[in-house]
């Protein structure tokens, strides 16, 4: 299973295998409050693909499709088929900053590894 879940909202035990998928540390949030147990760094989107979106949501379709394209690609690819195996295996919560909670990168990837198992994502 896999779930999506702001960095800003306490961990909880349901949330299995934490994620944090943002190339940025959200601000504010101590190592000990996010409890993440891997800050997939090189899975989240471009420095320059986050600057081009600038969490602006009508750009959100072009951003998905650059996304995609860039996930479709090593490290990215391996990542996200690893992230999909664990998912099989245990609840993998997708950990983000952003303040949009549906236009957003991890959306994105959780969509990724839901196609990549086959599985359905719960928001």
């Amino acid at each position: 299973m896999v779930r999506v879940k702001r960095a800003y909202l306490p961990a909880a035990a349901g949330d299995g295998y934490r994620v944090l998928v943002d190339r940025l540390w959200p601000r504010g949030v101590t190592k000990q409050r996010a409890r993440v147990d891997l800050w997939a760094k090189d899975v989240a989107p471009s420095p320059a693909l986050r600057r081009w979106f600038d969490h602006d949501p009508a750009r959100f379709r072009e951003f998905t499709v650059r996304y995609r394209r860039e996930l479709s690609s090593s490290p990215g690819r391996e990542i996200v088929a690893e992230l999909a195996r664990r998912s099989s295996e245990q609840t993998v919560t997708l950990v983000y900053g952003a303040r949009d909670e549906v236009h957003n990168g991890a959306r994105v990837l959780a969509e990724e590894m839901e196609a990549a198992l086959g599985a359905h994502a719960t928001f």
